[in-house]
């Protein structure tokens, strides 16, 4: 696999389609800091590193609205492992009129784009999801 972190996404997006109540996802730090931020914005509702003899699994509990709709419309990778997507702290632009986040990874750590301006850092753009 060559891009684990498309791979994660591309999980948690079939699985809302399907409508499953969570998915499993190969465990690492990245993913669960990404993980962590989008449960912190209110798109998932929890998740959990689950160890084993290997590297762990990451559950993670989807959220749907009470119409059984999926809360996360879109998720797309940005920055791919062909092509880095960095920006600075000035250029960071709200995602879809600031209705979505852009997962990003600075200095600071995995944050929002809106963490990210008020920190005023920039950093390479994962992900966005509205």
């Amino acid at each position: 696999m060559s891009d684990p972190i498309a791979d994660m996404l591309t999980r948690i997006r079939n699985a809302g389609k399907a409508k499953h109540n969570s998915v499993d996802i190969p465990g690492s730090k990245i993913k669960t800091e990404i993980a962590k931020v989008l449960k912190e914005s209110g798109y998932i509702r929890n998740y959990k590193l689950i160890s084993d003899n290997k590297q762990g699994l990451l559950r993670v509990y989807l959220k749907y609205t009470g119409a059984q709709k999926h809360t996360i419309i879109n998720i797309e990778r940005v920055s791919k492992p062909s092509r880095r997507n960095y920006i600075g702290a000035k250029e960071i632009r709200p995602v879809y009129n600031g209705l979505g986040i852009a997962i990003m990874s600075t200095s600071h750590g995995v944050m929002t784009d809106k963490a990210a301006r008020e920190k005023n850092v920039g950093g390479e753009v994962l992900c966005t999801v509205w």
